[in-house]
This record gives C-alpha cells, sequence and structure tokens, in this order.
C-alpha cells in the first residue's frame, strides 16, 4: 500500500492519491483536484463558477467530489486548446 493512503488531512480518514485517476468513475476529493491540476481551490472555484470546470457532485450535506474521468477530460481539453493553438 502507498504510505501517502495511511496518511489523514485534518482526522478525516485516509489521504486520496493521483493514483484514483485510474478509476474513471472514482470520486475525487478537491486536495486530489488540486495535485492533478496545479491549481489553488479558488481558481477552480472560479471556474465552476464561469462554467469552465467540472462540477462536483454532492456526497453528503459538507462533502463534493469531482468524477475523475470529468477532471481528466477537463485535462485533456487544455491540451488541446494549447495544441491547436
Amino acid at each position: 500500500m502507498h504510505a501517502a493512503t495511511h496518511q489523514t488531512q485534518r482526522g478525516r480518514g485516509p489521504s486520496q492519491t493521483v493514483d484514483s485517476l485510474k478509476i474513471p468513475e472514482a470520486l475525487l476529493k478537491i486536495s486530489t483536484v488540486i495535485a492533478v491540476t496545479g491549481l489553488s481551490e479558488s481558481s477552480i472555484r472560479r471556474k465552476m463558477a464561469a462554467g469552465d470546470f467540472p462540477l462536483p457532485v454532492r456526497d453528503g450535506l459538507r462533502c463534493t467530489r469531482w468524477i475523475a474521468a470529468e477532471v481528466q477530460a477537463w485535462l485533456r481539453a487544455r491540451q488541446a486548446q494549447r495544441d491547436a493553438a
């Protein structure tokens, strides 16, 4: 097991690694989305508000998660935009 899976963040259970992206249906924590995209949380939220980033799904009253396949699709679209320029 990867060492990072044993760490906890703010006492909320095991942390999530970027290996979660290997499962298209995986629900990603904000910390994983930040690690994968290189964006800050505030940048992600601004892009969501502007319709330029996938919206999360609700996973409880105070919990949101992003679908891994949607985040990957966003990353691929960014790369395609760069390559087209």
